[in-house]
């Protein structure tokens, strides 16, 4: 299904609009019962992990005092708003990428600087091998392109930034091969105070100048303070927390969430487990009330997201969605961007998504 989104991705989209598939039309699906908790005797198969979930709600907007947040929900929607948000472009790019292996996109941003956009891109030095095709292109076609700064262990943010006035924060990458099978988010952000605090950071970057990131008003960056502004979104919980992860080793995160489960709250997880990597923390988790639901086909239905949904259906509800992971490298070493939002048809979406994600997963029954 392509995402009918380019409107809304307009800056000065004037109404409110929430906008869902036919599927969507009805609230999420309410959490599964807690009899599905796991128990402790390993994983044991609830459905196949090649299952492909339902079909995400459609695209989402929600229009505030600086514009819309709006949801992009992959494998299902596809890339098309990314590439035509790069071509709205009319004075400047810029774009930090993890990792960069997409023809059309590349090919966009080429477009761009041609047409006299200052176009600026920063790719992971440490993923050199994976990046170094798109950096010579790039190069060779007017785009400025810099490896990361060493400052960062990875620079694993994803974020593209369009005539400094509309970003793009991402789970994913720009790796076409993968757009088809893995469950992914992006949420533009119009704020004028994030925009320009995103924009700081990446003049820094770009220069290889320390810096210390504004947090804007939504904004969640690493190495500075992510792992305090998410240990503080779950620790704050009081109903539920939904949760997408495609690592879960960093163990001040799982005590957290094992914390939450102990008080009462719901706690589910939608994760990557390939050759059980995570096994033993999934075993903590579960044996501390913990419910998980896991993906381990390394040619199929692929979790990449990181998102944090807590109390959805209620006055106090938020949500993370960006590119840190559950790792102590990712919240404390590298250069990571995730924004913590309100909107409530973003909400929606992912709650109902994740609904269907956790239904159709592999449950550990620990």
């Amino acid at each position: 299904m392509m995402l009918a989104l380019a409107p809304a991705l307009v800056l000065g989209t004037a109404a409110c609009s929430v906008q869902f598939s036919p599927s969507g039309g009805s609230a999420p699906p309410s959490a599964p019962a807690s009899s599905s908790a796991p128990s402790a005797a390993g994983p044991s198969s609830a459905a196949p992990a090649s299952s492909r979930p339902a079909a995400p709600a459609g695209p989402v907007a929600d229009a505030s005092a600086s514009g819309p947040d709006t949801l992009l929900t992959e494998p299902a929607q596809g890339f098309g708003p990314v590439y035509r948000l790069i071509g709205q472009a009319k004075t400047a790019i810029d774009l930090t990428m993890y990792e960069l292996s997409d023809p059309t996109a590349e090919k966009d941003l080429a477009a761009a600087a041609q047409r006299g956009a200052v176009v600026r891109v920063i790719l992971d030095k440490r993923e050199e091998r994976s990046n170094s095709a798109a950096y010579s292109y790039l190069k060779a076609h007017r785009v400025q392109v810099t490896w990361s700064s060493p400052a960062y262990t990875y620079t694993h943010q994803k974020t593209l930034v369009i005539n400094n006035a509309t970003a793009l924060i991402l789970t994913a990458n720009l790796t076409s091969q993968y757009y088809s099978t893995t469950r992914d988010f992006g949420v533009t952000d119009s704020d004028p105070r994030d925009v320009a605090a995103i924009v700081a950071v990446f003049n820094a970057d770009f220069a290889h100048r320390a810096v210390t990131p504004g947090h804007g008003d939504d904004l969640v960056w690493s190495p500075t303070s992510a792992q305090a502004q998410l240990l503080a979104l779950i620790s704050g919980a009081r109903h539920s927390l939904r949760i997408y992860t495609e690592e879960m080793a960093d163990s001040t995160v799982e005590d957290a969430l094992i914390a939450a489960a102990r008080r009462g709250v719901t706690v589910q997880v939608v994760g990557e487990n390939t050759d059980h990597e995570y096994d033993s923390d999934y075993a903590k988790l579960a044996a501390g009330g913990v419910q998980i639901r896991y993906y381990d086909s390394p040619s199929g239905f692929y979790i990449h997201g990181k998102v944090i949904e807590a109390d959805y259906g209620t006055p106090a509800a938020r949500i993370f969605i960006g590119s840190e992971n559950f790792s102590s490298t990712s919240l404390n070493d590298n250069r990571e961007l995730g924004l913590i939002i309100t909107t409530p048809a973003v909400l929606a979406s992912v709650a109902r998504t994740f609904a269907a994600d956790f239904s159709h997963g592999i449950a550990w029954r620990g």
